[in-house]
């Protein structure tokens, strides 16, 4: 079973740039596509960016294109988000998925595990 942990949110000011990472257990890490997803409040958690298992596929929500990129390291059980160019709207809990599938899907119900989330709030 993979368990994921989430670190790397915070505050920055528009324009500015995270990179969010989130830490993967499990021997079968590879076989998962992941996800970003982000909920702010009062909203829906929403499909920010998605990779396959193999890393060749990717989907970004088009808020996101240009801005974001999502990477994965299968030898290290890592994925990332790099976030440039953020602007206050990108304020969010963001959270870590995985599915089974290994497709880089944007339906949320084809992730079956998740993690706790990191704040991301961007002052503006």
């Amino acid at each position: 079973q993979v368990q994921l942990v989430e670190s790397g949110g915070g505050l920055v000011q528009a324009g500015g740039s995270l990179r969010l990472s989130c830490a993967a257990s499990g021997r079968t890490f590879r076989r998962y596509a992941l996800g970003w997803f982000r909920q702010a409040p009062g909203k829906e958690r929403d499909i920010v960016a998605a990779i396959s298992w193999s890393g060749g596929i990717t989907y970004y929500a088009d808020s996101v294109k240009g801005r974001f990129t999502i990477s994965r390291d299968n030898s290290e059980n890592m994925v990332y988000l790099q976030m440039n160019s953020l602007n206050p709207e990108d304020t969010a809990v963001y959270h870590c998925a995985a599915a089974a599938s290994g497709v880089a899907t944007q339906d949320r119900y084809e992730y079956n595990i998740w993690g706790q989330g990191t704040q991301v709030t961007v002052s503006s």
